[in-house]
């Protein structure tokens, strides 16, 4: 049953990025990325800042990186809408996680972005899922895992099912997602540092950007930008220097 964002719900999300909680900024007009910096005097990163997502992975340096060791085991509790994208979180208990730089990261969240943020060699896919890591000591890592329109993806289906068509409305989640199935079965990957792409725009963030696209339908697809009502894209940003390594 549909819900308004209660104080349990937020307990239930985890990590909440700044952008979900953050008001006045949009994808579109005034508000657009290209104005963050002007909304709120937190997101002068947004325009001054050296490392900002998303990227153009293009050019990079073969250092050899080892697939993602990703566990993910339990499924996740509930779907957000809040207005900038659609946000699928886990209880703060769940087992879901990745090791990075012999560091675990535990999963938090994943949203998604229509049309991809990230692009690869200047192409942009149908959607971008974001998986949002955060380690012991607060530090953030994304798994970001592009989708391109083919075959219907069936975790989709059960996730659309009950995605909220509603700003701020959120829904327990009551079939088992598997996560897994989300991704690519290759899991090798680029690697940079960035941030978030959404205000704050903090630095310091991991990213590593899975080389493999997996598909999700026409229809899929429809249904999230039909909720959205526009691109929740953030443009491609500098790279100022930094290498993408893979």
């Amino acid at each position: 049953m549909k819900t308004r964002l209660r104080t349990a719900t937020l307990l239930l999300v985890g990590l909440l990025p700044a952008f979900a909680m953050a008001s006045h900024w949009s994808y579109e007009g005034k508000d657009s990325p290209e104005h963050w910096s002007e909304i709120d005097a937190g997101n002068q990163l947004c325009k001054q800042g050296m490392n900002q997502s998303p990227i153009d992975i293009d050019t990079t340096l073969k250092a050899h990186l080892n697939p993602l060791q990703a566990t993910y085991i339990d499924s996740p509790v509930a779907i957000l809408n809040n207005g900038h994208t659609v946000q699928v979180s886990f209880a703060e208990n769940a087992k879901d996680s990745v090791m990075i730089d012999d560091v675990p990261f535990q999963l938090e969240q994943f949203h998604f972005h229509a049309p991809s943020e990230n692009t690869l060699h200047g192409k942009h896919y149908a959607m971008e899922m974001h998986m949002v890591h955060k380690n012991a000591e607060g530090d953030i890592a994304v798994v970001a895992v592009m989708f391109e329109t083919g075959a219907a993806n069936a975790e989709l289906t059960k996730l659309w099912g009950a995605m909220p068509t509603k700003a701020e409305e959120s829904t327990a989640l009551k079939q088992k997602i598997d996560v897994v199935k989300l991704l690519p079965d290759d899991l090798t990957h680029y690697r940079f540092s960035g941030s978030l792409t959404t205000p704050p725009c903090s630095e310091g963030v991991r990213w590593l950007v899975m080389k493999h696209p997996v598909t999700l339908s026409a229809q899929q697809l429809k249904q999230f930008t039909d909720v959205m009502h526009h691109d929740n894209n953030r443009p491609i940003q500098p790279l100022h220097g930094r290498v993408v390594v893979e």
